[in-house]
Parts: C-alpha cells; structure tokens; sequence
C-alpha cells in the first residue's frame, strides 16, 4: 500500500499501519486478562450459578443469564478508563503520536464492545435452547429493545450501543483525571458521562426504561436513536484525543 492510500485510510499522523497495529496489538494483549476474566465470570457466574440458584430454590422462572444485563456496560467503563492511565505514558515515550493512540483507542473498545455483544447474543441463544428442551419459561427481568432472545440483530445492537457509549465515557474519565487531576476531573464529570447518559436517554432499555416510563418519557424512533448514539459516541472519542493533545506524558498531581 503506498504512502498516499495509506494517509487516505488513516487520520494524518497515524499513517504508519504496522505502528498502527502494534499499538492495537499492545492494547488486546494488556487487556485481555481484563476482558476475558470478566467474560469467564459472567458465563459461570451469572449464567451457570444463577441457573443453579434457580434450580435449588422455587425452580427456573425467568432466564438467568437477563440478570446480568446491566453489568456490561459498567464493566465496559472501567475498560474505557483503564486505557489512558495504563498506556498513555508508556505508547507516546515510544514515539507513538497523541493521534495514533486516540485512533487506535477508538478501534480497541469498538471491538471489544463487538466482543462483549456477541456474547451476549451467543449466551441468550444458548439459553433458549437449553429452556426449551427442558420447557423452562424464559421470561425476561428487564426491558429491552428486543421482545425475544430470538432478535439477535437487536440483542447486539442494544448492547453494543451501550457498550461502546459507557467505554467512551470511561476514556473520557481516564483522560480529564490524568490530565486535570482528581478535583478538576471532578469537574468535568458533566462532560465524561454525557456518551452514556445519551445512550441511555436514547435507548431507553434495561433499568433506566422503567424509571422514565413512570414520567411519560418515550424512546425516540431507532432510526433516529441508533446514529444518533454512535455520533455522541465518536464525538466523545473525538473530544478525548483532543484533551490528550496538549497532554504531559507525567500525569497530574492532585
């Protein structure tokens, strides 16, 4: 690939794809244990030890595995303010760009937000099966854009839109805390949670649906919420790199 499709693919100062992807390599491989640790414990966990909590006591009425439905995104969060504070110093001493961090940031929690949705989608397919051979009822605890776990399309929408917004919202956090320190960081809370709080108000699915339904406040039609979400989403990453820019390599005291 030339020089010129390169800058053409890749933001100005991030055109190096082999740099590019051992930045990503760097974040997978740092944050895999994180990630698949969590995964781990929820299968076995929430799903298997839930099931069995159900099984011993008045027996399976409600799916398992729709307990654990807000857990992701907070999960997801802590991801997102993991990034900054674990390889900011050590990829720009390396010679790594603001930029190429940013960039490569983005696309790390884009898949890992990918990832987590599609076990989530795995985990209720699964489910179904496996209720419907013992002809348990599968009923959910909590609203969601789906009606059944047989939507897959808008089981992974619905988690990976929320997913992603809670991840920037955690990279926002990492990045005004190390940046302004804790009382400044405080400060700017607003700003940081603004992805989530978008999604949320966006989606309106799982705890949140109940509360605002109680107020009369209704989702706005997905065509209008699902790019919506993903354009507060970008921008967040966007506002973060540009926070980062000016960002000493030795974080902030106090």
């Amino acid at each position: 690939m030339s020089t010129a499709v390169r800058s053409r693919a890749l933001p100005r100062g991030a055109t190096d794809g082999h740099r590019l992807k051992n930045v990503l390599w760097s974040l997978v491989i740092g944050l895999r244990p994180m990630l698949l640790g969590y995964w781990a414990v929820m299968v076995v966990a929430l799903f298997l030890g839930g099931l069995a909590v159900q099984l011993v006591t008045s027996g399976v009425t409600s799916s398992a595995w729709d307990y654990g439905t807000q857990s992701p995104k907070y999960f997801s969060m802590a991801v997102g303010i993991t990034v900054t504070p674990a390889y900011f110093a050590l990829l720009i001493s390396q010679g790594i760009t603001r930029r190429m961090f940013s960039f490569a940031s983005g696309i790390y929690l884009a898949g890992a937000a990918a990832g987590t949705s599609l076990l989530w989608v795995l985990m209720y397919q699964l489910e179904r099966l496996l209720y419907a051979a013992q002809g348990w009822p599968d009923t959910m605890t909590n609203p969601h854009l789906f009606t059944s776990t047989t939507q897959a399309g808008l089981i992974f929408a619905e988690f990976f839109l929320l997913i992603l917004s809670h991840e920037v919202t955690g990279w926002l956090l990492g990045i005004t805390f190390v940046r302004f320190g804790a009382w400044r960081g405080i400060v700017l809370l607003p700003l940081a949670l603004l992805p989530a709080a978008a999604a949320e108000f966006l989606l309106v699915a799982q705890w949140l649906a109940d509360v605002l339904d109680t107020i009369g406040y209704r989702r706005p039609p997905l065509a209008i919420a699902v790019p919506a979400v993903l354009v507060v989403s970008a921008l967040g990453v966007y506002a973060g790199y540009r926070v980062l820019r000016p960002m000493a390599v030795k974080p902030t005291k106090g």
